[in-house]
């Protein structure tokens, strides 16, 4: 793929936007091959997307993506970024174990997030009112918005990126129970808690953290090794770093990038996020065009960062669009109440 389409398929994105390797998947003749998954902990499994951008020949499969087995129920955390996705991901689920599946957590509205969700539907590609056994897709507040206002947008585009064939069944699946604040669900001894964050990498990010394991499954409010991806506030999203970091967690799943120690995971994207607040505020101070500052803001942290080249632009022009009116909202108000 040349730069220009690499660019291309970056800029849909960005407006989307250890135990041993499991053995029990063997191929199925009545369906997909099982998603290779990682038991990290007892009765959790990881597939570890790719540090790639969606394309046709990757099949969507960037995102990190697994299932949660407690004493009575399964939960399957985000579903990847095509149907084929979401089939392999059940087929390997099935490979493990045959117990229900009662919810289908998406942390976020991206497509390589939430395009394998018919893949949990009755029929397995068509919306039919209630998931695979009934169960409940679950999502921030916010994220019913979200997947309206930007869903047809990225229909349109990832069937131009990725062909017919693959999104043919693709389908926007709005949750059906929110999460506002935290709360908790229960696979059977197996407590999950969730909480809807500010507004941060997007506007409806949403943790699980279980307990059982001491992981948290962090969708992509923690990068590692892919760029961070800003969709919602740089200001927020440093904002919330340190309540994020205060989980007591052992491990964290990222929604990009390998499973790592808790919280040291978080320096990394901190320290990228911290340098281009700064870089653009400088570049904002000293009177620097947004093109100019698009194109310098967060360099030094190239070396450190995959897809840098397709991301850290438009997340500098995010950032300089949030940042350069900061200073004026104390004195407007200041203004408003003089009047």
């Amino acid at each position: 793929m040349g730069k220009a389409a690499k660019t291309a398929v970056a800029a849909v994105l960005t407006l989307a936007w250890g135990a041993g390797f499991c053995q029990a998947q063997p191929p199925r003749a009545d369906g997909p091959d099982p998603l290779p998954v990682t038991e990290i902990a007892a009765g959790l499994f990881i597939h570890t997307g790719a540090s790639a951008l969606m394309t046709r020949e990757n099949s969507g499969a960037i995102a990190n993506v697994g299932f949660i087995v407690g004493d009575d129920a399964v939960a399957v955390i985000d579903t990847g970024g095509s149907v084929q996705e979401g089939r392999a991901l059940l087929a390997a689920i099935r490979s493990v174990t045959a117990k229900p599946i009662r919810y289908i957590i998406n942390t976020h509205a991206h497509p390589d997030h939430v395009f394998g969700n018919a893949a949990f539907t009755p029929d397995g590609g068509t919306p039919a009112g209630a998931a695979v056994g009934g169960a409940a897709f679950v999502g921030h507040q916010n994220l019913p918005r979200a997947l309206a206002t930007r869903g047809p947008h990225y229909l349109d585009a990832f069937r131009r990126i990725m062909g017919e064939d693959l999104m043919r069944d693709v389908t926007i699946i709005p949750p059906t129970h929110l999460v506002q604040g935290e709360e908790t669900i229960d696979l059977g001894s197996r407590p999950l808690q969730l909480r809807a964050w500010p507004v941060a990498h997007t506007d409806a990010d949403l943790t699980v953290f279980d307990t059982r394991s001491g992981t948290l499954l962090a969708g992509d409010l923690v990068f590692l090794e892919h760029v961070p991806v800003l969709d919602g506030s740089i200001r927020g999203w440093l904002a919330v770093l340190d309540t994020l970091g205060r989980i007591p967690a052992q491990r964290v799943v990222p929604g990009h990038g390998p499973v790592m120690a808790w919280p040291v995971a978080l320096e990394p994207e901190r320290n990228y996020l911290q340098h281009l607040a700064a870089d653009v505020r400088g570049l904002i101070a000293r009177g620097t065009m947004l093109g100019a500052a698009a194109a310098t803001a967060g360099a030094a942290e190239m070396p450190h960062w995959r897809l840098f080249e397709e991301y850290n632009a438009r997340n500098a022009t995010a950032a300089f669009s949030e940042l350069e009116w900061e200073d004026s909202a104390p004195a407007q108000r200041s203004q408003d109440n003089a009047r």
